[in-house]
């Protein structure tokens, strides 16, 4: 296995590491905000050196990550988590807020079927009922 640590582009990093399906995902992330290098926003052809702290939003989470290795090839999964380690902090938060969504959910209540078309037509009625009671 041999490691290459000279100039890899971040947006190619973050895809070698498998936090994104393609380099396409990758750049639209880091130019969306969704990527912080070093507590500082980032562009897609920053270099990754070892040791950086980065912040990855995905979804409903929130990663802080410490680069342990660069490479430049999409490897499987297991070799990619070596990559990288996950902060302390960032494990407790999003196991926190993955509690929190869960509570969240607990008191929604979910129908065994799809409603039917008078059920439809009430459901818009109210809806229509209470846009025109706000507007």
């Amino acid at each position: 296995m041999t490691e290459t640590t000279d100039n890899i582009r971040l947006d190619k990093w973050l895809w070698a590491a498998r936090f994104f399906k393609t380099r396409a995902l990758a750049k639209a992330a880091i130019e969306g905000g969704k990527v912080h290098y070093n507590r500082a926003k980032a562009k897609p052809s920053r270099i990754v050196e070892l040791g950086a702290q980065l912040r990855i939003q995905l979804g409903w989470d929130e990663k802080t990550i410490i680069v342990e290795q660069v490479h430049d090839k999409r490897r499987g999964a297991p070799e990619a988590q070596l990559m990288y380690t996950e902060t302390e902090d960032s494990v407790k938060k999003r196991a926190t807020n993955a509690e929190a969504r869960k509570a969240m959910n607990q008191g929604a209540t979910h129908t065994d079927h799809r409603p039917n078309k008078k059920q439809r037509r009430d459901i818009i009625r109210f809806k229509n009922i209470n846009h025109q009671d706000q507007g």
